[in-house]
């Protein structure tokens, strides 16, 4: 995409064009935000003081959409411009309705991964699989980067500015050599216009709609397919120019995140504890907090213009500038922003805290683990189906589809209900929910591969072991929580317990009681008058006998505890067994489940 002698007035028009659209648009989205209701409360864990409207996000994504359409037709942007609509469609779904952060998250997944098969590599490694697996921690660290910058009037528009002008200068042969100059362009403007009214005070927020985009935006094109492939340079040549150009960013979530973990606090929960609001806590007011901070990212920005173009000789001031920043960055951390209200909480420990939310945000954990499951499973798949030198020779196939894989998989999984369940409680209906996911994850998979690759270079049996190991994986994943709550509720000291009954709808019930019930109980096993259910197990407990076998337990007094789980006993057998467990001082319980009618008033 030469055009050398027109770049600098299709940059201006970009520009133009997609500032004056962003300012138009916000006072719609301004009142129809207000009539709808959609707008930011002031809570303890927010910085804005009064009710703002949201959805400016979406006066800064379609100028910038729309603007791609006229400017290249082409369509040599159209990955870039997709992936960014359906990013920021994931961010007004969750301004307008709050999803769940593992939603985000597996939206955010497929977005890396259709960037990852049109070839948006960073290239930092000789490794195809390392660098695919540090795209894809580059893409959504930075696209939720700019999400929690999203902290203060102006922070997040006036950073997106000042990186975006950066790319801007550091594409290599200028603009012009490159489709990204002009969307470039593009989300400059359509940010310039959004800062007009988010300065302070603020009349609107971009919200995730537009922090989510413009986070992808920029770390998509720090990686971009179109920028040439760097030979011959030291890893650290190749990592500093995108690392610089977004300092703010990753110096803002890096220092949020380690400070919440050294004070005890979860790393997740918000709070004013960013970099802004540490400046403003030593003195600054707000509007200087946010200069400081740009003045940094310019710095960044100039720097790595300067590296590109200049090479290694402005490296030594790169690194020094990081090292700064990185002390700046330690002296931020000592300034006091928590509560009093938290020193109860840092005073448990650092690591309790972190642990228990994580256990609470467990649903992440769950698609960050299937996320890895996927990519070991289908890089098995094609080690156990070619050996030695045919993996070597098969390799770049497994590269190529890959982020198809992923980018199918992990949706399928939630679509059909993967992430509903509860993992102590997995059963069999769970592992078909799992099976159903993983058929039509690896049926998507096979159609997209044969429409896209006609299935050339593909071997039918890879997919098949893929989804064997996959559900093998995953379903050991699960259930390896329900076996651990069982380990440790059979070696825990607490009451002995009998149950007289081997129903298995009751033992069901019981046993998710159980996993629920605060109060520990030891099940040593079940009693019932079914002479075939003798010495076998249920639900991994032993039958222990009949009625007799239970009365000689009550008895030695080797149980503290019996419960009668079956549905019709006699009365006289009941009797005999009240008598002997008060004899020896045995609580007895009846398994009682029943719709009980409440009582609604009109």
């Amino acid at each position: 995409m030469q055009v050398p002698t027109a770049v600098a007035p299709i940059l201006l028009a970009c520009f133009l064009a997609s500032a004056a659209a962003t300012a138009g648009l916000v006072p719609i989205c301004q009142r129809v935000a207000e009539r709808l209701g959609l707008v930011a409360k002031p809570k303890n864990d927010r910085w804005h003081r009064r009710a703002t409207p949201l959805l400016g996000g979406v006066a800064i994504v379609l100028p910038v959409l729309v603007g791609r359409l006229f400017l290249d037709p082409k369509g040599d942007l159209w990955v870039l411009a997709a992936v960014g609509a359906l990013i920021s469609l994931i961010g007004l779904v969750d301004d307008v309705l709050s999803i769940k952060p593992s939603t985000k998250l597996i939206g955010q997944i497929v977005a890396s991964a259709i960037l990852l098969f049109f070839g948006y590599r960073l290239r930092w490694f000789d490794s195809s699989s390392l660098d695919m697996i540090a795209t894809m921690i580059w893409l959504i660290g930075i696209t939720n980067a700019f999400n929690f910058l999203d902290n203060m009037d102006g922070l997040c528009a006036g950073i997106g500015i000042v990186a975006g002008l950066s790319l801007l200068l550091s594409i290599e042969g200028g603009p012009q050599a490159s489709p990204d100059g002009p969307y470039l362009a593009l989300t400059i403007g359509s940010l310039t216009g959004f800062l007009l009214y988010n300065i302070r005070p603020a009349s609107i927020f971009m919200g995730d709609c537009g922090s989510l985009f413009v986070g992808l935006t920029l770390a998509a094109v720090t990686v971009s397919a179109s920028q040439p492939i760097q030979t011959g340079g030291s890893l650290l040549s190749v990592v500093l120019g995108p690392v610089m150009v977004l300092l703010i960013p990753i110096f803002d979530t890096a220092l949020v995140t380690f400070s919440r973990l050294w004070s005890g606090r979860p790393a997740s929960r918000g709070g004013k504890d960013h970099s802004s609001h540490r400046l403003v806590a030593i003195g600054l007011p707000e509007g200087s907090a946010v200069m400081v901070l740009l003045a940094l990212a310019a710095c960044g920005g100039l720097l790595s213009v300067a590296f590109r173009r200049l090479g290694d000789s402005t490296g030594v001031v790169a690194v020094a500038f990081l090292l700064a920043v990185i002390i700046f960055a330690v002296y931020l951390a000592k300034v006091k922003v928590y509560e009093e209200s938290d020193s109860a909480l840092m005073s448990t420990g650092r690591i309790t805290p972190f642990l228990s939310d994580i256990m609470h945000k467990r649903r992440i954990a769950e698609v960050l683990l299937d996320f890895c499951l996927v990519a070991l499973a289908y890089n098995w798949a094609y080690r156990l189906r070619f050996e030695g030198s045919q993996y070597n020779l098969y390799y770049p196939v497994f590269v190529q589809s890959i982020p198809l894989v992923l980018g199918i998989q992990m949706p399928a999984m939630f679509i059909v209900g993967v992430y509903r369940g509860v993992w102590s409680l997995f059963g069999l209906m769970d592992a078909v929910t799992l099976a159903k996911a993983v058929l039509f994850g690896t049926l998507g998979t096979v159609l997209a591969v044969l429409y896209i690759f006609r299935f050339e270079n593909y071997s039918r049996s890879v997919f098949v072991i893929y989804a064997g190991l996959l559900y093998i994986m995953v379903s050991a994943s699960r259930a390896s929580f329900r076996l651990i709550a069982e380990f440790v509720r059979r070696r825990m000291h607490g009451d002995r317990l009998v149950v007289y009954g081997a129903d298995e709808a009751a033992t069901g019930l019981l046993q998710d009681m159980l996993t629920r019930r605060g109060q520990r109980y030891r099940l040593l096993g079940y009693v019932d008058d079914d002479p075939a259910l003798y010495r076998t197990k249920v639900r991994g407990y032993s039958v222990l006998g009949q009625f007799d076998a239970l009365l000689e337990l009550i008895a030695a007094r080797a149980v503290d505890h019996v419960v009668i789980a079956t549905g019709v006993l006699e009365l006289s057998r009941l009797n005999q067994l009240q008598q002997a467990c008060i004899k020896q001082n045995i609580s007895l319980s009846r398994l009682s489940a029943s719709f009980e009618s409440i009582h609604v008033a009109s």
